[in-house]
Formats: structure tokens, sequence, C-alpha cells
């Protein structure tokens, strides 16, 4: 069998796509039947056979639900599930099990929920009981996924995401239009990964720098977290030395989070938009813009 195992042909009554399931086992014998009873109700099956290969895979093309076992050779199932907490690609919302190819204790049952887990489960596996669990789960993750793309927060930072950047610029432009002024848009995009190759590092880093952008800027202006390390602040009625400066403030304070490992890489652009231009241009234009 493939490593990936597509049912294209089937889908559910409503017409969504059947949900993607990632398999974390060494086990062949084991992987192998969740995997055939995962298939036949036509769900795609992603396997990995280390703890490492499924951080991999989850991360480079996120699951709806994710099953791991708990003794896997590098890393343990819990262990993986802490990491997947941590990264926003998966995040809280994306149903995580975790198996063992013995009795389900108590202990592990404790162990497997403080890591982030929705579910332990042992031998003898009950496939029936597994698959109107799975069917809930991934109906809880089609709920959350939806609020996520109707929120216009970013989770991580609290400040906007790219969805309520482009409400936010939209009606900010509509209010340059009527008082006849000039926007700025800047944008700063980062580079950070030697510092913050582990997940929970990164993600205290953009938090870090989402509490430094957000401090420096107007209350006026509008803040937003556009790509993991990338961010972006619109401002009516900023000339371009006045946007040239809060540039500047911003890449001195960010520079102060080196921590003596040498400086950061960190781009700053500024783009202005006089005001003749601003009738012209949509807020989704204008955040595409990288004009330095």
């Amino acid at each position: 069998m493939s490593e990936l195992s597509r049912e294209s042909d089937r889908s559910s009554s409503d017409g969504r796509r059947p949900g993607r399931i990632l398999i974390a086992n060494d086990q062949e014998w084991a992987a192998r039947s969740v995997e055939t009873i995962l298939v036949a109700e036509g769900y795609e099956v992603q396997r990995a056979y280390t703890g490492r290969q499924a951080l991999q895979r989850a991360l480079e093309t996120p699951p709806d639900l994710i099953i791991l076992d708990n003794q896997m050779p590098d890393l343990s199932g819990a262990e993986v599930c802490r990491q997947l907490r941590l990264d926003p690609r998966v995040g809280v919302a994306t149903p995580i099990l975790l198996s063992t190819a013995g009795p389900a204790g108590r202990q592990q049952r404790i162990e497997a929920h403080e890591a982030g887990a929705w579910e332990f489960y042992g031998q003898p596996l009950d496939p029936e009981l597994l698959l109107l669990k799975i069917r809930i789960y991934l109906a809880v993750k089609r709920s959350a996924d939806r609020l996520v793309e109707e929120a216009l927060l970013d989770e991580l930072t609290g400040l906007y995401n790219s969805r309520g950047m482009v409400r936010r610029t939209e009606e900010l432009l509509a209010d340059a239009r009527r008082s006849q002024r000039e926007v700025s848009l800047i944008t700063l995009a980062l580079d950070d990964s030697p510092r913050a190759a582990a997940l929970e590092e990164a993600a205290a880093f953009a938090r870090r720098v989402g509490e430094i952008v957000r401090d420096s800027v107007r209350a006026a202006d509008v803040v937003g977290r556009v790509g993991p390390l990338r961010f972006a602040i619109v401002s009516v009625g900023s000339a371009r030395e006045g946007a040239q400066r809060l540039a500047d403030r911003l890449v001195i304070a960010l520079h102060s989070l080196g921590n003596g490992q040498g400086p950061l890489a960190i781009r700053a652009l500024i783009h202005d938009l006089p005001r003749e231009e601003v009738a012209r241009t949509d807020a989704r234009s204008l955040l595409d813009a990288e004009v330095a």
C-alpha cells in the first residue's frame, strides 16, 4: 500500500472532502490495521514511522486528525503531541489521539491529556467506537476551522490577522478618502530561524515581536501579523518622514531581541500612498505592496 492512501471518489454526503488523517506508528501491523479501517470509510491516510517524521509531515501538510503511537523509537507520542500543540498550524483545535500496544492505564491517560491529546486508547481496539469518536472530533475541527476563517485576530499575538488587516484597512482607507489624507504602510519581516529552532521558542519570539510592534505605534494605526514573522502597520496622515521614524524605532527595539547572539535580520519596507492615490487603491492591493 502506498504511503498516502486516497479514495478521492468518496466524500461525505454534504460534499466535503474526506478528512485527512496522519498515523504515526513504527509497528506496521498496528498502523496498517487502523489505516485499513479509515480508508474503508473514505478517509485520506498519511503515514509516519518516527516522532520526528510525524512532526515534519504534520507541519508540511496539516492533517485534520492525528493518531500517534505513544512508544515511537525517537520521541514519545506525548512529546510529539506537546510540540504540535505549540505550532499554530496545528494548535489546540486539531484532534490528536494517542495509542498504545497494550491496555490503556490510568496514568498513561493522564499523561496523554496533559500533553494535549483528546483521546488515549489501547488494545484491544474497538473499530466501531474509534470511528464514531473520529467523526465527532472531525466535526468539532470543521467548526473550529470555520471560526478561525471568520475571525479577525491572530490567536498568538492578539493583533489583526490577514483577514482582519484587510477589513480594517478598508475602513481606514475610507476615512482617508473623506479627510483627504495620505496613507503609509510599513511592513516588517524578521528572520530568526537560527534562534527559534524549537516550536515553543518560535511562538514566544513571535509573541514578543507582536508586543513590541503594538507598543510602538499610535492607537489609530492598524497593526497586524500577516505571516509567521511578518507584521504590517497602516497609518493615516503619516508623511514619509513620520513613517520612516516609526520604522527606525521598530528596528532598534527589535534588535534588542538578539540577546547577544548577533543582530537579527530585519527588513523594514515603507510604501507611501499620496492623497490622490488613496481613491484608486483598495486594502488588498495596498497590503500586497512591497515597495521600499
